[in-house]
């Protein structure tokens, strides 16, 4: 037996404009963390081998947070679904950027295969995880922030 299509007075867990502003927060520390990357490789002789590559995989991290935590403030009912969506949109957003800086810079490298590629299958997943959990704990702390406010002000 075909299960019940949701009543229309039932309001939708997913709270798009929380997930869109969320997704928009994160990809501001994924675009800076990008460009920071970009200009970096280009000026330091051995990038993969110098300390930078940490600090910026860490604020990419925490573009996934917070954008996380903006949608769980935002939609704090459902904090972890508004979340999760927040950071993979973070991510998905972030796609076309790295593509753009990928064929700004001459690199004689493929985008997903050769020797080098600028989008590893592996990173993509990887990422995609990432975001998905660091989005989801972002929105914990989103709608806990939100629940404190509301506390604070009755």
């Amino acid at each position: 037996m075909p299960s019940d299509p949701v009543p229309a007075d039932e309001p939708s867990v997913i709270q798009w404009n929380a997930v869109f502003r969320g997704a928009t927060a994160g990809l501001f520390f994924l675009v800076l963390a990008s460009i920071i990357e970009a200009i970096l490789d280009r000026n330091i002789d051995s990038f993969n081998d110098s300390g930078w590559i940490y600090p910026l995989f860490v604020a990419i991290l925490i573009g996934y947070a917070f954008g996380g935590w903006q949608a769980g403030r935002m939609a704090p009912d459902a904090f972890l679904t508004n979340g999760a969506l927040a950071g993979v949109g973070a991510f998905v957003l972030w796609i076309p950027v790295r593509i753009a800086i990928w064929l700004v810079r001459d690199e004689n490298r493929g985008l997903f295969s050769g020797h080098s590629p600028a989008l590893r299958p592996g990173q993509l997943f990887g990422h995609l995880v990432i975001a998905a959990g660091l989005g989801m704990l972002g929105g914990f702390f989103g709608s806990r922030s939100a629940a404190r406010a509301r506390r604070n002000a009755s």
